[in-house]
């Protein structure tokens, strides 16, 4: 790395954290991203938890741009109790698409918080390890009608057949839900 290319990083880092205007932070940490340098993990972590939700998302998704150096640190979130970063570390997660992370998401599943078991459902749908189809299956039963929906996706995307009767009858007992029956059938298309 030049020393130019340090100094920017040393802006981008500065910027990141002190600047008062959320547009700058959120430039700051898609730039971060975009260089792919480890040693921006600790300062996009610290932005998980900005004021902003677009500085927050823009953090997450640099994260998963970053890749297997930042599942560590994410994974650590994963286990911490501070709600709304989980939910953006599992975003993260998402993004890097790595089998490692599989049976931490599985464990996001049961989460107290609905968002985390939403975005842990459509990240193992992303990442597609048939792993996760038996806790997706366990999911569809969710008292939170976005996580049934992500399971649901989630289940067709991995496209694994164990996952077709627990959909159909998923489907059976959503009585006049004519929005999850769509996305049951797109799933059941999809295996």
């Amino acid at each position: 790395m030049s020393n130019d290319d340090n100094k920017q990083l040393k802006v981008f880092v500065e910027d990141l954290t002190a600047a008062d205007d959320p547009d700058k932070r959120e430039k700051a940490a898609q730039n971060l991203g975009e260089t792919k340098n480890p040693e921006v993990i600790e300062p996009l972590i610290k932005a998980l938890e900005d004021d902003n939700p677009q500085v927050r998302f823009a953090a997450a998704k640099s994260l998963g741009k970053i890749g297997e150096p930042a599942i560590k640190p994410l994974v650590k979130i994963l286990k911490s109790d501070e709600g709304n970063i989980r939910r953006y570390a599992t975003l993260a997660l998402k993004d890097i698409k790595s089998d490692s992370v599989v049976d931490h998401l599985v464990e996001a599943l049961t989460d107290e918080d609905w968002s985390v078991r939403k975005f842990a459902s459509k990240a193992l749908g992303v990442i597609g390890n048939e792993a996760a189809v038996e806790p997706l299956i366990e999911t569809l039963t969710d008292e939170d009608w976005g996580v049934r929906v992500a399971a649901v996706k989630a289940l067709g995307d991995i496209g694994d057949e164990r996952g077709i009767d627990p959909i159909k009858k998923a489907r059976r007992a959503a009585t006049g839900d004519k929005e999850f029956k769509k996305a049951c059938n797109k799933a059941l298309k999809k295996i």
